[in-house]
């Protein structure tokens, strides 16, 4: 499963950071959409080994942008309500200024 969640994260931090020329803004935030549906849709067991797998990525990560967008990833895409719900070890930044800076594509 890291590899594959891995995958997905990369996938949506490229379509949230990618200039209008690449990819039309409208089908990337269809996409990144569909992608947060898709993830609610898993049981909830499946959600928190998702979030923890994505807890031992950001440890591991040696890019701090990219350590913070996986540690933001449930919560920007729709995982989980609130930060509060995210595995104790995630790290997650709370401040809500941040946050906003972390959260998908609105453009």
């Amino acid at each position: 499963m890291p590899a594959l969640a891995d995958l997905l994260v990369d996938l949506v931090w490229w379509l949230e950071s990618c200039g209008d020329e690449e990819v039309d803004p409208d089908s990337a935030v269809k996409m990144m959409e569909s992608v947060g549906w898709a993830l609610v849709q898993l049981p909830s067991d499946q959600r928190q080994r998702l979030s923890q797998v994505l807890a031992d990525l950001a440890e591991a990560e040696q890019d701090p942008a990219r350590r913070e967008f996986l540690e933001s990833f449930p919560f920007a895409i729709g995982m989980v309500e609130d930060n509060e719900s995210l595995p104790s070890d995630l790290g997650v930044l709370r401040d809500p200024a941040r946050q906003a800076t972390s959260g998908t594509r609105t453009d």
